[in-house]
Formats: structure tokens, C-alpha cells, sequence
């Protein structure tokens, strides 16, 4: 198979889909590596690694999507790229298609194959593709939050974990999952005070054995999020509901709740966003006021860690790019729990639950499709 490898195009997105080990890797399996130009400049990996390891240099995107049967990326395509989706193409890479219809539509007028990251399950319900960048979110976020509570940025002016004498701030994270745990991590290493919320009683036991004491697990719900929005300085959003939008856990209205200067991070915001407020933004100009609280919106955080976030990345999806080139999608589809799970569009068909109820389609079973062709 031939496998591209574009140059992401995103605003400020400076990590790539694949190392030059990983190109040596598909080589030696027998596979053809496409790699735009300077795709992983940004990530410290020039052409000539990638020369080396057997790839072939090419200078457009689009010679890398018309000449390929499987693309690789780090974030959805943009519709500038739409035009080079084909029929059966693979596209293995970031959609978050439940927050745009855009996408959706778009993908499924091409009748590409599009296997999501952030959906591929392990049987025991694991998201090895989602995590890696989980993690580097959730201890992005905290530094975030501590730099625009800075003055400077209009923030309240609180040290994060205080010193001596003067009380630390106060971090609400919402969700316990990865993003959560590591965000909560580097929230009480920092010397905050923190609370992790969370619907599942069973992670709140896992979190309060495992957590320092200044960690302070409670039950996600309403009443506990309103009333810690009042104590909050930093609240971090880190709620999923894999494939499918965030739920709106703050409305407009609770932001009355919150000090002026406090800070939100909507990591939540690759699927939507879990604050009725919340709308993207860019690395370039990440954050906006509204009724006096910061929000910070970045759709991809990792892509300001390049290095960090794309040999985390790829050392994750390295072999699930190996199983899809060597079997083709459709035995990789029906053979692997994980890349079955993967798949939310096949052939103009949505193939992923969550992704249909996002916007009122028709899902149809993967199985039901490939059994077919």
C-alpha cells in the first residue's frame, strides 16, 4: 500500500502523523511512504530523516492524496483538502466529526474510509489513540490556566499554589477521566487546591486512593458544579463521551457564578465544547472575555508541544498504521475490535453511533457494509 503522509495545515498545528522510524517500519513491511514536504519541520524531523528511512519526498498535498490509498494525519481534513478525498480512500487520523456537520458532510459525499483515533477501543474499552494527546491536554491545561490568571492577561493575579501565608488557588476539573487525572496531577503538584468531578462513583474511589490530599473528589452534578463555580479560580473541562458532543455542563447564567479574572479551559472544545460560551480559537490568539471570565478554547493544544505530542502520538498509532496497510481496511475493519471501533464514515455510510445522533443520521453497522463488497 501507499501510504501519505500531508503536511498538517491547521492554524499553529506543528506535529506530524509519522515519525521517520515509522516510515522505516512501513518500508520494511513493503509499503510505499509518501511524505509532503517539510511535514515534520515543525516537530524536528526535516525531509532528509525521512529520506533516509526510504520515504519519498513530494512537494503537494494533493500529488500525496492522489497518489495514496491510505492518508495519514494528526487533524481532520480542512475543506481545502476535501476535494482530494476519494472513494475507498482510508483517512486515518483526528476527526471529532460531532463538531462539525461540515465534515460529516463532506466525508460522506467522498465515500472515503475514515477510521477516527479518538474512537479506536481496545475490547476492554481502552482509547490508546485518544490518550497520548489526553495526557499532554491535561497537563497543558493547568499551565494554561496558571498563565492567564497572570494580570498581564487579565486575569486575577493568584499564584496558582500560593505561598506561605496566602492561600493557593482553587482548580475545578471536570471529568476524571485521562485528561482529568493529568490535569489534576500537575493542579496539586503546583500546590492548588482541587476538585475533580465526576458521574462515575467507581473513578472517584480509584482517584481518592491514588490522588494527594490536597485532591478533593465530589459527584458531578449540577448543585456541586454551581457551587464550586464560585470558589473556582481555574475550572478545566475535561468531560468525553467518545465520538459524540460534550455535554453543556456551564451555561451562560453560571458564569455569574465566577470571580472576574478566573479562567476556563475548554479541553471539551475538539467536541464541541462543554460551556454554552465556549467557541474555537487558535494558539495564535487563544482566549476571549466573557462576563469577566477568560476562556481558553485552543481545538489543538498538543500542536503547541510538537515534539512531546508527535513521538507520543505516533508511538501509539504506528502499529495500528502497520495493521490497516498490511491487511487493507476491510480485513483490518471486521479482524480488529480496535480499528472496527475506529471507523465512522465507510463509503458514505456513518458507521459510528455517536456520530449519527449528533446530528439525527442513520447509523448503519460497519459489518453490514464490508460483508456487502
Amino acid at each position: 500500500m501507499i501510504v501519505g503522509v500531508p503536511k498538517e495545515i491547521i492554524a499553529d498545528e506543528n506535529r506530524v502523523s509519522l515519525l521517520p522510524v515509522g516510515a522505516e517500519a512501513l518500508v520494511d513491511h513493503g509499503h510505499q511512504v509518501l511524505v509532503e514536504t517539510k511535514a515534520g519541520s515543525a516537530s524536528s524531523f526535516p525531509d532528509r530523516l525521512y529520506a533516509s528511512a526510504g520515504a519519498e519526498i513530494v512537494h503537494t498535498a494533493e500529488e500525496v492524496y492522489r497518489r495514496s490509498g491510505m492518508i495519514i494525519k494528526v487533524k481532520e481534513p480542512l475543506p481545502v483538502e476535501h476535494g482530494f478525498l476519494d472513494k475507498g480512500k482510508i483517512v486515518f487520523t483526528y476527526f471529532h466529526f460531532a463538531a462539525s456537520e461540515q465534515l460529516v458532510h463532506a466525508v460522506i459525499g467522498s465515500k472515503c474510509v475514515a477510521i477516527a483515533y479518538e474512537t479506536t477501543e481496545t475490547e476492554e474499552g481502552h482509547l490508546p489513540l485518544l490518550t497520548p494527546m489526553s495526557e499532554v491536554a491535561g497537563r497543558m491545561a493547568v499551565q494554561q490556566g496558571a498563565k492567564y490568571l497572570e494580570s498581564e492577561h487579565g486575569g486575577r493575579g493568584i499564584l496558582l499554589g500560593g505561598v506561605p501565608g496566602v492561600e493557593p488557588a482553587t482548580v475545578v476539573i471536570l471529568g476524571g477521566g485521562v485528561v482529568g487525572t493529568n490535569a489534576a496531577k500537575m493542579a496539586a503538584g503546583l500546590g492548588a487546591r482541587v476538585y475533580v468531578l465526576d458521574t462515575d462513583l467507581e473513578r472517584l474511589r480509584y482517584l481518592s486512593d491514588v490522588m494527594p490530599p490536597n485532591v478533593v473528589m465530589m459527584m458531578s452534578n449540577t448543585h456541586n458544579i454551581r457551587a464550586l463555580l464560585g470558589v473556582s479560580d481555574v475550572v478545566i473541562s475535561a468531560v468525553l463521551i467518545p465520538g459524540g458532543r460534550a455535554p453543556k455542563l456551564i451555561t451562560r447564567a453560571m458564569l455569574t457564578l465566577m470571580k472576574r479574572g478566573s479562567v476556563i479551559v475548554d479541553v471539551a472544545i475538539d467536541q464541541g465544547g462543554s460551556l454554552e460560551t465556549s467557541h474555537p480559537t487558535t494558539h495564535e490568539d487563544p482566549i476571549y472575555e466573557v462576563d469577566g471570565v477568560i476562556h481558553y478554547c485552543v481545538t489543538n493544544m498538543p500542536g503547541a508541544m510538537p515534539v512531546t505530542s508527535t513521538i507520543a502520538l505516533t508511538n501509539a498509532t504506528l502499529p495500528y498504521v502497520i495493521e490497516i496497510a498490511n491487511k487493507g481496511y476491510k480485513r483490518a475493519i471486521l479482524e480488529s475490535h480496535a480499528v472496527g471501533k475506529g471507523a465512522n464514515i465507510v463509503l458514505g455510510k456513518v458507521t459510528y453511533k455517536n456520530v449519527a445522533n449528533a446530528f439525527g443520521m442513520v447509523y448503519t453497522p460497519v459489518d453490514e457494509i464490508l460483508r456487502r463488497i
